[in-house]
């Protein structure tokens, strides 16, 4: 039977509980709260008794409070690092809306837990289900797990390093949801070009109405014929989001 330490595992939980909790797949709406508990309870159970046993934290009970704090925020920054890409899905799938002329075509996303616009919702199923089908979920898992190994409980530290790293990583959401909607904005842009030369040959032309269902159409098909170049490009990013989590457990375990 593995040893349990019951402050130590306290400790452990909060940190893979906090990542859980952000992190899409499991923080989806579909997926029990039950589960995600006992999942979180499970990997701390198998990850506390990996680490040296720490009986006594620092301060007595305001230190094991303090304590939990900071690994509590230790794995939200971690989850909020591995969410980036769904991120940049929803921005991806606004502007793809926008161009195509489907902004009302909201719909409920059971990953985030608000309505986004359609070409949002279809990439970030497309996200979930390459993310499963890579097994990213278990290489994701033991990064987490890795993370004890550079980054020890009570050792996370803030400064300037850190946050330009994660200000940094935030400005590339636009960047990749600019490179996901690429295409489409380039058909709607071309296709806007086209009618308003149209519109000067032709003035009595209601450019703005008829241009609307062209947009559409050729958007929707542009969509369709390049959502296996979306699938390479997410599926990059998401091999990627292991490292990254270690690359900001690195960051913040410096002092």
């Amino acid at each position: 039977m593995l040893p349990f330490d019951p402050v130590l595992w306290m400790l452990v939980f909060a940190r893979v509980s906090a990542f859980l909790a952000i992190f899409p797949v499991f923080s989806s709406t579909q997926f029990p709260v039950q589960l995600r508990i006992a999942l979180g309870a499970l990997l701390a159970y198998f990850t506390a008794a990996m680490l040296p046993s720490t009986s006594e934290p620092v301060g007595g009970f305001w230190g094991l409070v303090g304590a939990l704090a900071m690994e509590i925020g230790v794995g939200l920054l971690l989850g909020f690092v591995g969410r980036m890409l769904f991120y940049a899905l929803d921005a991806a799938g606004s502007v793809m809306a926008t161009e195509m002329g489907l902004m009302l075509a909201a719909d409920f996303n059971p990953f985030s837990g608000v309505r986004t616009d359609a070409p949002g919702v279809i990439l970030n199923f497309l996200a979930i289900t390459l993310f499963m089908a890579l097994d990213l979920h278990h290489w994701f898992l033991i990064g987490l797990q890795r993370t004890y190994e550079l980054l020890p409980i009570g050792a996370a530290h803030l400064h300037g390093a850190l946050l330009t790293d994660v200000v940094g990583r935030t400005t590339g959401i636009f960047l990749a949801a600019i490179q996901i909607a690429a295409p489409v904005m380039a058909v709607s842009f071309i296709i806007s070009l086209v009618f308003s030369v149209l519109g000067r040959a032709v003035p009595q032309m209601n450019v703005f109405t008829e241009s609307f269902a062209f947009r559409s159409l050729a958007g929707l098909i542009v969509f369709g014929l390049t959502l296996n170049l979306m699938a390479q490009h997410i599926s990059n990013y998401l091999r990627r989001l292991p490292e990254d989590v270690l690359r900001v457990a690195q960051l913040l375990a410096v002092r």
